[in-house]
């Protein structure tokens, strides 16, 4: 048998870009006996190979190899080039006004970016996930996460809540075309987000669940925007009451361009915080909003509130409920 060629381990190495490979996976797929000159010219080849930037080595003598993929300048002034426009994601809206919350406007959404919810237990997260499907419909978002599908006897099928929720918003959305198809995607996906990303669509998923391993959350967000090209993805996490991060702490905001926090504020209604802001025509971070539900999907009376001055935002005052909020610890603007 000839002696392989530095040629042929090139052309074994392109498929396999970003992968790791091992001197025995590559020995054993070109038949390489121990005794033949080929089983050391392996080693020597990939050697060369890495200090041409090709292969990395993985660890120190582990015969391992990471395959580079190669990286090629991205020019950016170029005859035509075409400026993107800023994506129109619609914002849920306000049922007393029937307008867009108050902030939206404010932010600017860009192709590729996501809007993190990061939300207590049963505070309206996956209300907040349907009202932006139901309002940008016509895109066809894509749906997946925990809360909207359960697994069969005979395969995967619509939650029973999900359905409830999504039929009660027949009231102001049109949720199917004129043939009584579904304009938006249900995805029965409960982990491994990013390999089912739908390019260039509205991906929502509610909720990522990382028990244990939140520390992975950052990486995760990375993929998933890598996948969803020019769409916008909505991700969903659960966070700890007061507390200004998702699971997962300030990794969770690493890949964020706009941060939607939800608590509770008093006994029925729900505290909004906007957190990190990437671009914004106006700074809006930090402001806080109150809004009371119905139904689990409509947004009432919404409106801006601040920390109450009487308690300093501790909602009580020498062991009682403040007088001034009532314990809420947020009063009207």
């Amino acid at each position: 048998m000839p002696e392989i060629t530095t040629l042929e381990i090139k052309s074994y190495l392109e498929p396999l870009q970003g992968k790791e490979v091992t001197l025995t996976q590559v020995r054993q797929d070109f038949n390489i006996l121990q005794s033949s000159r080929s089983w050391d010219g392996v080693r020597n080849i990939l050697f060369q190979l890495a200090e041409q930037n090709i292969v990395a080595p993985v660890g120190r003598r582990s015969g391992v190899y990471k395959v580079i993929t190669p990286v090629r300048p991205v020019r950016v002034f170029t005859p035509d080039r075409e400026e993107r426009p800023v994506f129109e994601l619609m914002f849920p809206r306000n049922f007393d006004t029937m307008m867009e919350l108050d902030f939206a406007n404010d932010i600017v959404v860009r192709e590729g970016d996501i809007v993190l919810i990061a939300g207590m237990s049963n505070y309206f997260k996956t209300g907040l996930c349907l009202n932006f499907c139901g309002e940008n419909i016509d895109k066809g978002p894509v749906l997946m996460g925990n809360e909207y599908t359960i697994q069969t006897e005979t395969g995967y099928d619509v939650s029973p809540r999900f359905y409830n929720r999504v039929k009660a918003m027949k009231e102001w959305v049109d949720w199917t075309n004129e043939d009584g198809t579904d304009k938006f995607t249900l995805l029965p996906v409960w982990d491994d987000y990013a390999e089912h990303i739908v390019k260039n669509k509205i991906n929502i998923i509610d909720w990522i669940n990382l028990p244990g391993e939140y520390y992975m959350i950052s990486p995760l967000m990375e993929k998933c925007k890598k996948a969803v090209g020019r769409g916008v993805l909505i991700l969903v996490i659960q966070k700890a009451e007061g507390v200004t991060h998702g699971r997962g702490g300030d990794m969770s905001k690493e890949f964020t361009d706009c941060e939607i926090l939800l608590d509770r504020m008093g006994d029925s209604e729900v505290l909004l915080t906007i957190g990190k802001v990437k671009e914004s025509t106006k700074y809006v971070t930090g402001k806080t909003y109150a809004f009371g539900t119905y139904a689990g999907v409509k947004i009432l009376n919404f409106r801006e509130v601040k920390k109450c001055p009487k308690c300093h935002g501790q909602g009580f005052i020498r062991g009682e409920p403040c007088d001034e909020c009532w314990g809420k610890k947020f009063i009207d603007k």
